[in-house]
Order: structure tokens, then C-alpha cells, then sequence
């Protein structure tokens, strides 16, 4: 390991006629290359004094408060193994890779799986990947479920992180995905609106409520319809963890294969003729969730221009349709 390690110290007055407001929030638009998830971290590691004291991440910054950081920067450790790992790469620039992950793979190390991720694989590609996350996820500004498949943006330098990490935050990303679902919507398009909230019963998984949790709104439009499932495509306006398989989830219509809410059961078509054998064959071209992430956009850090880029269904979906078309 390498123990070798540095620190930056900014000091910030807070000027006159600033409204109150979360310092976590203030000092993310204050700080050059700054995200949101990382001064958190800095306030819970009591690296953020206010006027001498160490202070909470709702402090509510005041005129003239003295804001001390500390940023402690060190080498990512060496047991974060590049690994020649095939990549398909959408585009790349010198400011990000946009990556098509395929279903299966975990975006970056952590427990029980610390090796054959998206990062140990972008080691190996790139030696230029942002450092603003912990040392385990240089150059990951988002994610995607482990057994969804579709596009990622990956940042090579900090400021490109912070850029991007700001639009996320703002819900300015345009995310497109793709999914097979079980049934048929009662229309051809419309808005899901149900908060999310951590499931009592499970903690690994979600659900919707009307009164707890983060306000979600997913937005939909049926492609393409089959005898018991559909073709839809889903648009995000907030994202949160889970949150398509979630919603449809709630609307009776699950993801087609989804292990965690309910798309590894029979929902529609029991009254066909052999539907067992039907579905056993579909479940085994589908042993994941059939969701896809398949289109991306954003304004580019350096043009500063939208940008939107889009990639092909994975070959289990491709062919999941074609029996679908088949019945």
C-alpha cells in the first residue's frame, strides 16, 4: 500500500448578502471541481470548520461565517488491480469515455466484488481518470445496476467530474432506457409519480410510498406490444436507486426477469395455451432484468454544447423480442 499522503486547505468568508443555505450545498458551488457527495464526506470526517467549529452537513451558512477546508489527496492504493478487461467504448474524448457496460458487470470494487469491474477494466484503458470519488471509483460519476446493461459516462480529470456531477444533481441528464415488461400499459405514454423509500421487509431493495421517501417521476412510452409483455421506453426525471424496477413494479407491470420485483413470475398470459413452457424458455434467455440503458445525454464540459449518444440492445434482449414476436 502507499502511505504517502498530501492535503490542500482553502479558507472561504462567506460574503455579504448570502441567503442561508446548506453548507454542503454552498461549498459545492464555491469550490472549483467540487461535488456534493464529497464535501459531505469532508463535513462527516470534521474537515469543514465554520468559525472554529466543527459543524454538521444541514449548517446553514450565515454572512461573514469563516469556512476552513481540508482535503486530504492521496495515490490511489495498488491493490486496485488494472485488468485487461474488453471494453466497448462509444465515444471517447479528452474529457470522458462514454462505455457500453454490458449485463453482469459491477461498476467498481466493493465488497465481495473486488475484481473484473468497470474501474479494474478503465485502468487498464485509460491512465487518465478523475480523482473526486474515493480511491475505489476514479473516474465513476454514475451507475447502473450490476445486471443492467447500457451506457456510462466515465470522467478523466476532476473538472470534467464536477461538470458533469452538477448536471446529474440537477436532473438535467437526459437518460433514456429501454425495458421489457410484463402486460400492457393502460396507455401508450404517461408519468409515474410515486416516492421511492428503502423497503421495511428488505433493506437491499425499494418500494413506493405516498407519504415517505424521495419524490420520483419516471416518464414512459409503449414501442412495441406482445400477447402478455411490452416493448416501453422509459425517460428519468429524478434518479433515484432502483427506480424504474421500482415503478413499474408498483403498477403491476415488473420488469421482464427482474429477480428483486417480481419479473421471474407469470403476470399475464397464464390463460395461454403451454405458457409454463413458454416462460421457462423466456426466463432462461433472460436470467436478468431485461432494462437497458440506451441513450445518454449532456452538455459537454469543454463545448459546452448537449451532446447525446446512444448504442444497440444487448444481444439477450434482441433476442428475447424475437420469441417474444415469435408467439
Amino acid at each position: 500500500m502507499i502511505n504517502l499522503i498530501t492535503e490542500k486547505k482553502f479558507s472561504i468568508e462567506v460574503p455579504e448578502g448570502q441567503k442561508k443555505e446548506r453548507i454542503d450545498v454552498h461549498l459545492t458551488h464555491k469550490l472549483e471541481n467540487a461535488t456534493r457527495n464529497r464535501i459531505q464526506k469532508l463535513i462527516d470526517a470534521e474537515l469543514v470548520i465554520v468559525n472554529g467549529k466543527v459543524v454538521k452537513q444541514n449548517y446553514k451558512v450565515s454572512p461573514f461565517d469563516l469556512i476552513e477546508i481540508t482535503i486530504p489527496i492521496s495515490p490511489r492504493p495498488e491493490n486496485i488491480e488494472p485488468e485487461e478487461i474488453p471494453l466497448n467504448i462509444i465515444y471517447e474524448d479528452d474529457f470522458f469515455i462514454i462505455v457500453n457496460k454490458p449485463p453482469g458487470m459491477v461498476a467498481h470494487p466493493a465488497y465481495a466484488n473486488y475484481t473484473g469491474t468497470l474501474v479494474n477494466a478503465l485502468l487498464h484503458h485509460s491512465s487518465k481518470l478523475s480523482n473526486s470519488n474515493e480511491m475505489t471509483r476514479p473516474g465513476i460519476v454514475h451507475r447502473i445496476d450490476k445486471e443492467t446493461s447500457g451506457l456510462l459516462v466515465v470522467a478523466k480529470d476532476d473538472a470534467t467530474h464536477a461538470f458533469l456531477a452538477k448536471q446529474f444533481a440537477a436532473h438535467s441528464i437526459e437518460r433514456e432506457y429501454w425495458a421489457v415488461i410484463w402486460g400492457r400499459m393502460k396507455s401508450s405514454s404517461g408519468e409515474i409519480n410515486k416516492n421511492i423509500v428503502r423497503s421495511p421487509s428488505d433493506r437491499k431493495k425499494f418500494t413506493t410510498s405516498a407519504s415517505e421517501g424521495k419524490t420520483a417521476i419516471t416518464f414512459y412510452e409503449v414501442i412495441e406490444e406482445f400477447d402478455f409483455a411490452s416493448l416501453i421506453k422509459l425517460r428519468l426525471k429524478t434518479g433515484r436507486t432502483h427506480q424504474i424496477r421500482v415503478h413499474l413494479s408498483s403498477l403491476n407491470h415488473p420488469i421482464f426477469g427482474d429477480p428483486n420485483y417480481g419479473g421471474r413470475s407469470i403476470i399475464y398470459g397464464s390463460s395461454l395455451p403451454k405458457m409454463k413452457n413458454r416462460f421457462e424458455n423466456l426466463m432462461k434467455i433472460m436470467p436478468r432484468q431485461a432494462l437497458h440503458a440506451k441513450t445518454l445525454g449532456f452538455i459537454h464540459p469543454n463545448i459546452k454544447e448537449l451532446v447525446r449518444y446512444s448504442s444497440e440492445l444487448p444481444e439477450d434482449i434482441l433476442l428475447l423480442l424475437s420469441e417474444l414476436r415469435g408467439f
